[in-house]
C-alpha cells in the first residue's frame, strides 16, 4: 500500500494533482483545500490511500494524517465511497464536522454536495463512535444556535460551507449575539 507520496507536482486538475516521482507521473484525487495551494513545480508531501477495484487504481492524498484518518472513518459509512469522503473533506473543515457531530448539528453535513439527510445521519452516527470531541467544542457549541443561523444564511446566499464557518471563526470574542449583526459582520470579513 502507498501510504506517504513526497514528488514535483506537475500539473493541477480538476479535482487531482499529478505528482511526478522517480520519473512518473501519478495523478492523485486530493481535497479542495489541498489542491488550492498547490502549484505546479513545488514539492508536496502528503498522506495517501490508496483505493483498489477490480477496473482502477485510484489515490487519494492528504495535508494530514488526521484528515487522511477521517476519509478512512468515512469509508465505514455505509452509502459513502471515496468520493463522497473527499467531497467532505473539500467543503467542510474536521472542526467543522467535529461540531457536526457533538453538537447534534448533522444538517450542516447535510451541505455537503452528494451527501442527503439519510447518509449526513448516518455519518453523524458513525462518526460520534470514532471522533473525539475537543476542548474547544465546548464554547462552539455554546454559541452555535445563533452561528448556525448565520452560516445557514451564508451558505443560502451561495456561499460555500467552508467560506461561513471561516466568516464566524474571524469574528471578533465580543461580537453581539444576535444573528443578524454576526451575519452582517460576516458579510464584511466576506467582502473583504
Amino acid at each position: 500500500m502507498i501510504a506517504t507520496l513526497r514528488g514535483e507536482i506537475s500539473q493541477i486538475e480538476e479535482n487531482a494533482i499529478v505528482v511526478e516521482v522517480g520519473g512518473v507521473g501519478m495523478r492523485v484525487f486530493v481535497p479542495a483545500p489541498l489542491r488550492v495551494k498547490a502549484r505546479a513545480g513545488d514539492i508536496m508531501f502528503m498522506f495517501t490511500h490508496l483505493v483498489v477495484r477490480e477496473d482502477a487504481l485510484t489515490l487519494y492524498g492528504f495535508e494530514s494524517q488526521a484528515d487522511r484518518d477521517l476519509f478512512n472513518i468515512l469509508l465505514g459509512v455505509d452509502g459513502v465511497g471515496p468520493k463522497v469522503a473527499l467531497s467532505v473533506l473539500s467543503t467542510l473543515t474536521i472542526d467543522t464536522i467535529q461540531r457536526a457531530i457533538f453538537a447534534d448539528e448533522a444538517d450542516l453535513l447535510s451541505k455537503v454536495p452528494g451527501v442527503g439527510k439519510k447518509t449526513a445521519q448516518k455519518m453523524a452516527l458513525h462518526l460520534k463512535d470514532k471522533l473525539k470531541p475537543t476542548d474547544g467544542l465546548a464554547k462552539l457549541a455554546a454559541i452555535s444556535d445563533v452561528d448556525s443561523e448565520v452560516i445557514a444564511a451564508l451558505t443560502a446566499l451561495g456561499y460555500s460551507v467552508v467560506e461561513a464557518q471561516s466568516a464566524i471563526q474571524s469574528l471578533p470574542k465580543d461580537a453581539p449575539d444576535d444573528a443578524g449583526e454576526r451575519l452582517r459582520l460576516a458579510l464584511q470579513y466576506i467582502g473583504g
